[in-house]
């Protein structure tokens, strides 16, 4: 009877578990903002260096864009020290201020950081040396762009529209947008876009930078005053109306004569 008890026991146990799983995953945790979301990192993982906190400013990286707010990107020294120490040293440099968004393909990713536009540049610093790590292509995501050699990141950078698990741990994601992704999914579409959207200027939160100021529009070109060339003088014209011509005079009757 014992054996049977247990046994018994033993099936209920593992009943429980799918359904408990189910019932977790119908009831997913909820977050009270995006940046409580992005710090879950796996409680079953040890050996990873700890996350600096998204209140910790002297990590929070801030770009305004020409799309009409600041996008708040939470770095990650802790996976990626390299690229992170180089994007605060373009930032503070003003690097990045005035850049475009060069190439950007909707549902998937725009890329920027490149002073000639093109994909082609970079800035005068050595190449940064992959830091490939465990941090997944979401939506969000920010990693550094480069080239085929895996070693040969510098100032461009892509933030991820929608996930692309392909690309894990082939480039080094450095960041992750916790604030403003609305004015990240406004980045003009194209390869290149034909009004690019821009950079206004970068900072890093410690940094104590001003609040968002939109960009000024574009002056209104001033064509000075009217210039008239020599020899175009121009005369003034009278205009005469036209003469109705007489109308012509009606054929004379001829006078009725009686019949005989």
């Amino acid at each position: 009877m014992r054996v049977f008890a247990a046994l018994a026991m033993m099936m209920a146990c593992l009943v429980a578990v799918p359904a408990q799983a189910q019932k977790q995953s119908q009831n997913p945790p909820k977050f009270s903002s995006p940046a409580k979301a992005a710090q879950v990192l796996e409680d079953n993982v040890t050996g990873r260096t700890t996350p600096p906190p998204v209140t910790d400013k002297e990590n929070l990286w801030l770009l305004d864009l020409s799309t009409g707010g600041r996008v708040t990107i939470w770095l990650r020294p802790d996976v990626a020290p390299k690229m992170v120490e180089r994007i605060k040293t373009l930032t503070r440099q003003h690097f990045y201020d005035g850049l475009t968004f060069h190439r950007v393909i909707d549902g998937f990713m725009a890329q920027g950081g490149d002073p000639k536009g093109d994909g082609t540049g970079g800035s005068s610093l050595p190449n940064v040396p992959a830091e490939f790590n465990y941090l997944p292509h979401v939506r969000g995501s920010v990693a550094a762009a480069r080239a085929d050699d895996p070693n040969s990141a510098n100032s461009q950078f892509y933030i991820v529209f929608q996930p692309r698990f392909a690309l894990d741990k082939k480039y080094t994601v450095f960041g992750r947008v916790i604030d403003g992704m609305q004015y990240v999914d406004a980045i003009e579409r194209g390869e290149p876009p034909a009004n690019p959207s821009r950079i206004i200027h970068a900072y890093v939160a410690a940094d104590n930078p001003p609040a968002y100021v939109p960009m000024a529009p574009a002056p209104t070109p001033n064509l000075g005053a009217p210039v008239t060339l020599p020899g175009a003088t121009l005369k003034p014209v009278t205009i005469t109306p036209a003469r109705r011509p007489a109308p012509k005079a009606a054929p004379a009757k001829k006078a009725a004569t009686a019949t005989k």
